[in-house]
């Protein structure tokens, strides 16, 4: 048997097995297939790697013309919201992973410093852990990739990125296999900034055109370090790709869109929306909606319009994690997304700006028939002097 990508899937060949896929379907049967068409409708069916058998390969001009050899039947599709476990059973879990991430993160940046090449098996086995945690509920992780820290940029970005791009790809209906590639990617997609000097890295002011084309280099740098460590395949295109666009005025390749594959042009969306939504030591993140806007106006130029809405649906337009103000001025965070009504989400109430006084905390249910309340805006913790991060560490976390 041999395994190949499906871009080499000839007219003539035996297909044995589905080896990789994104599409909702799956093979009936084991079979030859003979003509242009069937290749197609394998490829138009999300199929990306199959499996063959060479020996049992036909010249395709004296094969019967027929279509069916192969057929492919829909599967019925997960639900992408399902949960099994609530977000306070899932919460202590989420963190441990979070918090084993950073540290992962500080150890392999500090190998690449000392020259040394990275070892990937942890960064496969932390992955799986975060797709794991995300298919029990993904709101747990979601929102500690909010509760930002001004001095880890470095280390929490990546991992924010492998966190939401998770989500994204399990709602687009990946295989868990896959979602592993892209979220062991995402995890060290910046890991080529470690060789950027600090001065240019963290520069609060606007960069001079030398300094920009050197901070344009960390791509590159992470595209190698990767190889260089055994990486090969999606995993290392997110690394090296995410800052192509796809009018061709990305770097560092200066990729157009036939270029550009699905997986980096999602990673290109979760990259671009964690890093305006970050606290730095220079800059305050912005709230998620305005996010969206500035990603929504960079499409079809730079992002892919219709993943760029697909992501927004499936990470909600007030985000768990988002600081909101409903309209009976009781200040809170969204602690429970709602896919089928996304402005009436379960918010975690414990601050009331009108009398600029914390309250009891208390969760709300905008979707609760009983409920009279209603979100009115995402606010930032600054604007009521709120210590987010305290209050989640003291209220959220178990």
């Amino acid at each position: 048997m041999k395994i190949i990508p499906i871009n080499q899937l000839v007219p003539g060949m035996f297909v044995h097995s589905v080896t990789k896929q994104t599409g909702k379907i799956k093979i009936k049967k084991q079979g030859w297939v003979k003509t242009p068409i069937g290749v197609q409708q394998l490829i138009k069916a999300g199929i990306l790697e199959i499996e063959i058998d060479p020996d049992k390969t036909i010249i395709s001009q004296s094969a019967p013309v027929t279509t069916d050899d192969v057929k492919v039947e829909p599967i019925k599709p997960r639900d992408p919201w399902q949960t099994t476990h609530s977000v306070e059973q899932e919460m202590d879990k989420a963190l441990k992973l979070y918090t084993e991430a950073k540290q992962l993160q500080s150890k392999a940046f500090t190998e690449i410093k000392s020259g040394n090449s990275i070892d990937i098996a942890p960064f496969k086995e932390l992955a799986s852990g975060f797709i794991d945690s995300v298919f029990r509920n993904q709101d747990a992780l979601a929102c500690i990739t909010r509760m930002r820290e001004k001095d880890t940029y470095l280390l929490e970005h990546s991992i924010n990125v492998s966190i939401l791009i998770s989500i994204f790809a399990k709602h687009l209906g990946f295989d868990k296999a896959l979602i592993e590639e892209l979220a062991t990617g995402a995890l060290l997609h910046d890991i080529g900034k470690i060789q950027i000097p600090d001065n240019i890295l963290n520069k609060p002011g606007k960069l001079t055109e030398d300094e920009y084309k050197i901070i344009q280099d960390h791509a590159l740098f992470s595209k190698q370090i990767l190889e260089q460590s055994g990486l090969k395949g999606i995993a290392v295109d997110i690394a090296g790709y995410h800052h192509e666009r796809l009018d061709g005025t990305g770097y560092p390749f200066g990729k157009q869109a036939s270029e550009i594959s699905q997986y980096v042009r999602m990673a290109s969306i979760v990259d671009v929306y964690d890093a305006l939504t970050a606290e730095r030591v220079y800059k305050a993140g912005m709230e998620p909606i305005k996010a969206f806007k500035i990603l929504k106006d960079g499409c079809p130029d730079s992002f892919d319009g219709e993943l760029l809405t697909k992501f927004i649906q499936c990470i909600g337009i007030h985000p768990v994690g988002t600081l909101v103000k409903l309209s009976s001025q009781k200040v809170g965070l969204v602690s429970k997304s709602n896919p089928s009504s996304p402005l009436k989400p379960v918010v975690k109430t414990f601050y009331n700006a009108k009398h600029a006084r914390y309250t009891e905390v208390a969760d709300i249910d905008l979707a609760h028939n009983r409920t009279q309340d209603s979100l009115e805006a995402a606010v930032k913790p600054a604007d009521f002097n709120i210590d987010l991060i305290k209050f989640f560490k003291h209220s959220i976390l178990p």
